[in-house]
């Protein structure tokens, strides 16, 4: 593989790193979920080994982004995080994205993989339905108290940053952003992926089905293996060391089926 040059330059509006990996082998990008941020995946990265690259997106308009215009639509946030890892050649690629986060993976590794450009090794999809398993969702318009509602009810948001007037004004334009984008993406029945797929899923997720994780199969032409974890839809809070375990498992097996 090629190395990073300045001619590739790794994009730090976009991508963070976390961590200092020594001699990594893999690099593994996380992609939050609606209203999340880079940040939220800091407390996995500290589980993981430090063989692993750990960069987690930086979607606009949240934290240091907050004054750009967020996204609101899939397909242009896939169109802009396969355009700075495309370049990235240096090492193996794992996508890991929750909820949200899931479908811009899903999408990002179908545009790297039509390109030929960095196509990943493996994807992993969290805390989502599958994308041919729409629904018709309108929490993006909803109001504003409807809107925190939603995130109260899944328990993805500190309650005191929400009680916060000025916290809420910060936030709700970006999420709003964001639920407009997942409601409204469509999944194009025509591609399906090479690389392997692993859902990851709450046991106790009011927003996946068993039917619905299990329908992310068709979508990849690759090995899919599903595993449930205790917990609701963020069930990654708390549980960082056994997801960080089952994403080792994960990108162990995307490699040797690469390898093969």
């Amino acid at each position: 593989m090629a190395p990073v040059t300045a001619q590739t330059p790794f994009d730090e509006t976009w991508l963070r790193r976390f961590g200092a990996a020594r001699q990594p082998n893999v690099r593994l990008v996380c992609l939050p979920h609606a209203g999340g941020a880079a940040t939220t995946f800091f407390p996995l990265q500290r589980q993981l080994p430090p063989s692993v690259e750990f960069v987690a997106v930086q979607y606009p308009g949240r934290h240091d982004r907050r004054h750009e215009r967020p996204l609101r639509d899939v397909h242009a946030l896939a169109d802009r995080v396969a355009d700075v890892l495309a370049p990235l050649t240096d090492l193996p690629l794992v996508l890991f994205g929750h909820s949200m986060g899931a479908v811009v993976g899903f999408e990002t590794a179908a545009r790297l993989e039509r390109t030929g450009a960095n196509p990943p090794i493996g994807l992993v999809a969290s805390g989502r339905h599958s994308p041919a398993t729409p629904r018709v969702e309108t929490v993006h318009q909803r109001d504003d108290d409807g809107l925190i509602a939603e995130i109260t009810t899944l328990s993805g948001t500190d309650p005191q940053i929400l009680a916060d007037p000025d916290m809420r004004a910060m936030i709700l334009p970006a999420l709003r952003a964001d639920y407009t984008a997942v409601e409204t993406y469509r999944y194009d029945r025509s591609f399906v992926l090479r690389c392997p797929v692993s859902v990851f899923t709450g046991t106790a997720d009011p927003r996946v089905t068993e039917r619905e994780a299990s329908a992310w199969e068709p979508l990849t032409s690759g090995a899919f293996r599903i595993e449930r974890f205790p917990g609701g839809h963020f069930y990654l809070e708390g549980a960082e060391r056994a997801v960080a375990t089952a994403l080792m498992r994960d990108v162990r097996a995307f490699s040797t089926a690469t390898a093969t």
